[in-house]
């Protein structure tokens, strides 16, 4: 789910997917420290990059370079404002450099950058605190970009290009409230998957299929509009579907599941390459995800991991994006002495799906703290999976471990306005105990009543 671009004394290298953070966490962090030994100091910068297409990328990079500065996180954000172009970024940069050349390093930066500022790190990342702060979590730059991978399937079909640029613009423009639409062939997958479903799918995974086949139109030859299967979610677990342009950032995506919001791509993947795809698509959101999370139990589970999120560092996030890559993505389950899949990016391939529940893979028992600092990748199939016993027991092991992830406060979901409460100090924590006493009390009058 993310991707570092890391250069460290003068070579730039790319390792993973995409990563990035919001203009307005940004504009709200940059420190410097001159503790460090060997008169180094850790120099955190913002600033914006304009035309990145041409040379001025380049340009930045050699100015670290020339400074021997050593780069431990470099974060971009497209910048989407009437004045700037669609090429125009916003760039955090967390470097190592001799004090003796800070000055120097910002004074070459301002000639080929623009708008840099240095300032105080922030204690807390910003996280969006209602619904509608997720406008602001989806800017991205995908790492699979058509136009720009020569290896994507569809780098050579011109007409497959353009509408994918015709998707991301639909998406990156998107409000919370708007509607989009998707309609393209699917037929060779959703047949050869779902004659899997019945002998490797959780039971839970197949009651949900056939509701969205009775109420979704879910069929080979027809994709469902996002709206529509958006509203039955909303229905049956209250989560919705929101259009993405591509590849989020782990700390974005996350974000978006604490709302009981899923960001759902709107592409499909290249015909000549129809069981396998290079990024998520819509056929792994739809077959893959949409299912689950009409299961109240496990959409749950995915907002608990999203709730997890807000707030935490970056040493959390990569943990927490662990936690989903195994369990959301590529989790197993017991059901009736038989192992069985759970996870979307099983249940959305043939062939590792067959792969997973083969004699070929290592099991290991699910266990947050041993999966959070597990190694993953997405090139391809895991050569480990983790066993749930079952979603329950998934779900009471998630929230201990969430429990652990150090906070100066802890959070509270309103369902009612859809926005997070921040419970940093006694009287809000007061408040939100009276409430529960209440729910509590109604509930036992309820209990009475049946009695």
């Amino acid at each position: 789910m993310k991707t570092y671009f890391r250069m460290t004394s003068g070579q730039t290298q790319e390792a993973g997917k995409e990563k990035m953070c919001s203009t307005e966490s940004l504009n709200r962090r940059g420190s410097l420290d001159s503790s460090k030994e060997d008169d180094r100091a850790t120099l955190i910068l913002t600033f914006t990059l304009c035309n990145v297409k041409k040379t001025e990328l380049s340009r930045a990079a050699r100015v670290f370079e020339m400074f021997e500065t050593e780069i431990h996180h470099f974060e971009t954000r497209r910048i989407k404002k009437l004045k700037n172009s669609v090429d125009d970024l916003d760039i955090f940069v967390e470097c190592e450099v001799h004090s003796a050349d800070i000055s120097r390093l910002i004074t070459s930066l301002k000639r080929v950058t623009e708008d840099v500022k240095t300032g105080n790190e922030d204690k807390v990342p910003w996280f969006p605190r209602k619904i509608q702060d997720l406008d602001k979590c989806h800017h991205l730059i995908t790492t699979y970009e058509p136009s720009f991978d020569h290896g994507h399937p569809g780098y050579t079909d011109l007409e497959y290009r353009k509408r994918r640029t015709y998707f991301a613009d639909l998406a990156y423009n998107y409000r919370v409230g708007h509607t989009t639409q998707l309609s393209l062939s699917r037929r060779e997958v959703y047949r050869k998957l779902r004659s899997l479903y019945p002998t490797h799918a959780c039971t839970q995974y197949l009651d949900a299929f056939q509701q969205l086949e009775k109420h979704c139109g879910y069929q080979e030859d027809n994709i469902p509009q996002l709206q529509d299967v958006s509203r039955f979610l909303k229905e049956t677990t209250g989560f919705q579907l929101r259009p993405a342009a591509g590849l989020l950032s782990a700390r974005d995506f996350l974000a978006s599941l604490a709302f009981r919001v899923f960001q759902c791509t709107q592409y499909i993947r290249h015909f000549s390459s129809p069981t396998h795809s290079p990024e998520p698509d819509c056929c792994h959101e739809l077959l893959g995800h949409v299912p689950m999370l009409v299961n109240k139990e496990f959409a749950q589970f995915s907002q608990d991991i999203g709730l997890a999120s807000l707030g935490s560092s970056e040493a959390e996030i990569e943990k927490l994006s662990a936690l989903y890559w195994f369990t959301v993505e590529f989790g197993l389950c017991k059901q009736n002495g038989s192992i069985k899949a759970y996870g979307a990016g099983l249940l959305s391939s043939y062939g590792e799906l067959m792969y997973a529940l083969s004699n070929e893979p290592e099991y290991k028992p699910f266990d947050p703290e041993v999966t959070a600092v597990h190694p993953y990748q997405d090139q391809a199939f895991q050569p480990v999976y983790f066993i749930a016993e079952n979603f329950e027991d998934a779900k009471a092991k998630l929230q201990n471990y969430a429990m652990k992830i150090k906070k100066p406060f802890s959070l509270c979901y309103d369902p009612f306005t859809n926005s997070i409460e921040v419970l940093d100090t006694p009287q809000k924590v007061k408040r939100e105990v009276s409430r529960l006493k209440e729910d509590l009390k109604n509930l036992c009058l309820s209990l009475e009543n049946l009695s």
